[in-house]
């Protein structure tokens, strides 16, 4: 996903888009069809072609037995001391900048939390959780939702990490707070050869950045390393397997440690799947339709109300109005009461934000009836609850973690701006009004300091427990077809369907999808083949 428009697949973004008014692609992230649409699983087009995921190399697993010199970091004694937080631990971990040359003078130290399991009944081990992005904060995740379900909470340690480079953990930087903010202005539509330079310059500056204030941690933040760094904190907590649960991106982390360690797999749950046998070229693709679905699914209940801003003709019409407040705001920004006005590409940003969770759908309406009326206020506070971007001004490190993990996992969408414009066409296709942005914006990738270590692999961890893998038919940001693709190459893969709209499936209001999962996680019992949930 692209740092300056990074329409990342992550939880803590539809949480946030729904407390704005009151919060994996990018272009370097882990096929062409509209989600929920058939598909065979496991698309490459890299070359414009797909194939079948049986003729992309596999991730291979890693041996069984610890090699000597990482020993010392599987043996390694945890010292927990208050978080702060009633009911949480906290704890630091050592982990090799390099697992392929292990130095304690270059290590580095990894946050993790836990909220020890309170019963009733027996402790099944622990139960780790990730929320996604790349670069959301696991920890923050824990604290603020570990006390649900209460039925999971008694029975597990529930613990998470902050990934690599990820707020508590070694966190990259790479802008000060005003780059920040003018970098999000940044034309991501531009018309001109001359708007074409200056989004260059923005990609290329924030990658300099990137590489002035974190370079020596930037080739070491990809998803594998990330993954063995689950391992490592497995063994510390005693735990013969590894039980997760991971949403979007989160997905991706937990299915690639099940391909390295397929052995030390335990209950996984992968909520909002991606599909790591995807360029990123159509990585972008897919989630540009993803995200018209979320829009026209938005644009349909919108125009059934008297008060809808777009209109009460239909979702097509609806779409068509949207993309001229679009051009209207690339033209003459909007005031917004700060020192800050609302361009087109922090619109845009609002909107995607409200697309990530139905719940966020009245404050987006409010927010475009009040853009209509010449008050940019609405659209900008959602824009910066996706950016996490406080009150004080003050950038969470997620929008530097995310194109770093994106852009070291797999190589750029696109290499060069005329590559961008041969491809636009395809993006307006699969969505009128998001087209051009997610085109420019999987740009970004391009320019990055440090080249990509990671390719498109399928993954079948062999021999894992099963894996529970869960899609939501309207999902924006992670399409169903993703997790139709992961589970059907996971041998041990079960798929679970939430029909319906937003980001994920688990904990958002279905007993159906909330009873299949818990009843996983407490004994082991996978879904019925591919159950279906609304």
């Amino acid at each position: 996903m692209p740092p300056s428009r990074p329409f990342r697949s992550t939880t803590t973004a539809a949480a946030a888009a729904a407390a704005a008014l009151a919060l994996l692609i990018s272009g370097c992230s882990s096929g062409t069809s509209s989600p929920g649409g058939a598909a065979s699983p496991g698309r490459s087009t890299e070359a414009g072609a797909e194939r079948p995921a049986s003729d992309i190399s596999p991730l291979k697993p890693l041996p069984a037995a610890v090699p000597a010199d990482l020993r010392p970091y599987y043996d390694q004694k945890l010292s927990w001391h208050d978080c702060g937080v009633a009911g949480f631990q906290c704890a630091t971990m050592k982990a090799p900048l390099d697992y392929a040359k292990p130095s304690p003078a270059t290590d580095l130290k990894l946050a993790v939390a836990r909220r020890k399991a309170t019963g009733p009944g027996p402790r099944i081990g622990s139960l780790l959780v990730n929320p996604g992005g790349p670069g959301g904060s696991a920890i923050d995740y824990l604290q603020q939702y570990a006390p649900q379900p209460a039925v999971v909470r008694a029975r597990y340690d529930m613990v998470a990490m902050d990934p690599r480079g990820v707020a508590r953990s070694e966190p990259i930087e790479c802008l000060t707070d005003r780059q920040m903010d003018r970098f999000t202005q940044t034309d991501t539509t531009p018309d001109t050869p001359a708007e074409v330079n200056r989004l260059v310059t923005a990609d290329r500056d924030f990658a300099e950045g990137c590489e002035a204030r974190s370079g020596k941690l930037l080739p070491h933040v990809s998803t594998i390393e990330a993954a063995r760094d689950m391992d490592v904190l497995r063994a510390i907590l005693g735990d013969k397997k590894l039980n997760y649960v991971g949403a979007s991106y989160g997905t991706f982390l937990g299915a690639t440690y099940a391909g390295l360690f397929p052995s030390r797999s335990g209950r996984l749950v992968l909520d909002g799947a991606t599909d790591p046998t995807l360029d990123s070229r159509a990585v972008n693709l897919e989630q540009t339709a993803g995200f018209n679905t979320a829009f026209t699914a938005f644009a349909k209940d919108c125009v059934k109300k008297k008060d809808c801003p777009l209109g009460t003709k239909n979702a097509t019409d609806a779409g068509r109005r949207l993309s001229a407040l679009f051009e209207k705001l690339d033209a003459h920004p909007l005031d917004t009461g700060q020192d800050r006005k609302l361009t087109e590409s922090l619109a845009t940003t609002g909107v995607i934000a409200a697309m990530y969770d139905q719940g966020a759908w009245p404050l987006l309406r409010e927010a475009i009836a009040q853009a209509e009326s010449g008050n940019g206020s609405g659209l900008l506070a959602l824009s910066d609850s996706y950016y996490e971007r406080d009150a004080s001004g003050h950038y969470a490190n997620q929008m530097f973690a995310n194109p770093a993990v994106n852009c070291l996992d797999l190589p750029p969408a696109f290499t060069s701006p005329e590559q961008v414009r041969a491809a636009l066409p395809a993006f307006r296709k699969a969505s009128p009004v998001f087209g051009d942005n997610f085109a420019w914006s999987a740009l970004s990738c391009a320019y990055w300091p440090v080249k990509a270590t990671g390719m498109v692999h399928r993954i079948a961890a062999k021999g894992a427990d099963p894996i529970v893998v869960v899609g939501t038919t309207r999902d924006p940001a992670t399409p169903y077809v993703w997790a139709k693709g992961l589970a059907a190459q996971l041998s041990s893969g079960s798929l679970l369907t939430y029909i319906g709209d937003g980001h994920t499936a688990y904990g958002r209001g279905s007993d159906c999808i909330d009873t299949a999962i818990n009843t996983f996680l407490l004994e082991g019992t996978p879904p019925a083949k591919n159950k279906r949930c609304t």
